[in-house]
């Protein structure tokens, strides 16, 4: 992402807003907290990635509310490009991390700040967050046109009213990585239909989030899976390794024993 974002703020064209776009840019590494706090709701094209930058960089909790009301000034821009402005604060937000940012950002999407592209870019730092956004707004975004901000809602997604009954509807979703992300979202609530859906994975396309998400349903059957995955991928190993110690069942403690063992005679 943070590559991306770079581009980002290169991306001033023809549909740029030339009045944001003149803004002084003040050195921001030589304001103090309240100054910098200050700049940061009408910052704009020029301006905004210093500022939010240097706000993350020192983790500046107090610049919360600013860089909120950074985003909340250009709702209703995005549709079609993202918008480097509110993608800057997201990215601040992310570098503050905690709870005080993970609400803000669960606000700015509830409140319908982001469109477009930059949505996207907020449903992921709201992942990495561990922010947890309203059921109703989970809902919209899983079933959004963009397979991008699906995928990623999933990993929002908390158990509630209709929140399973969707995910499993994305089982069947054209684009597999979103597929894939459902399933792993409702494995981690300990929902066992997607243990058959997990199970093909672990076969097809092994990863950390679809080994934990095994882990939370997993059967007898299953701890024999994560274990030979284990030995098959040894760079899967210690997440498959960590998955057995977590399942409470005497097979698992076996398992996660042999694999151990397997992984030290190995070294």
């Amino acid at each position: 992402m943070d590559a991306e974002q770079l581009d980002l703020f290169k991306s001033n064209g023809p549909g740029a807003r030339s009045s944001l776009a003149a803004d002084a840019v003040p050195a921001a590494e030589d304001l103090d907290d309240a100054a910098l706090i200050a700049a940061l709701p009408g910052a704009g094209l020029a301006g905004a990635p210093a500022l939010t930058a240097e706000a993350g960089r020192r983790r500046l909790v107090a610049a919360i509310p600013a860089l909120e009301a950074l985003s909340r000034r250009l709702i209703g821009f995005g549709q079609d490009r993202p918008i480097p402005e509110q993608v800057a604060a997201l990215g601040a937000l992310l570098a503050i991390g905690g709870h005080p940012s993970a609400s803000a950002v669960a606000r700015l999407i509830a409140g319908g700040t982001f469109l477009g592209p930059t949505l996207a870019v907020a449903v992921a730092t709201a992942v990495r967050l561990n922010a947890t956004l309203p059921p109703a707004t989970v809902l919209a975004l899983l079933r959004h046109p963009e397979p991008q901000i699906r995928r990623e809602a999933c990993g929002c997604a908390r158990p509630g009213p209709g929140i399973a009954e969707i995910l499993i509807d994305l089982f069947g979703d054209l684009h597999s990585d979103v597929s894939t992300a459902a399933a792993c979202a409702l494995g981690r609530m300990g929902r066992t239909e997607a243990r058959s859906a997990l199970r093909h994975l672990i076969g097809d396309r092994p990863s950390a989030e679809v080994i934990e998400a095994l882990a939370a349903v997993a059967d007898e059957d299953d701890i024999v899976l994560l274990a030979r995955l284990g030995r098959a991928r040894p760079d899967l190993a210690p997440t498959a390794l960590a998955s057995l110690d977590g399942i409470e069942s005497p097979r698992a403690d076996r398992a996660a024993e042999a694999l151990r063992r397997w992984l030290s005679d190995r070294r």
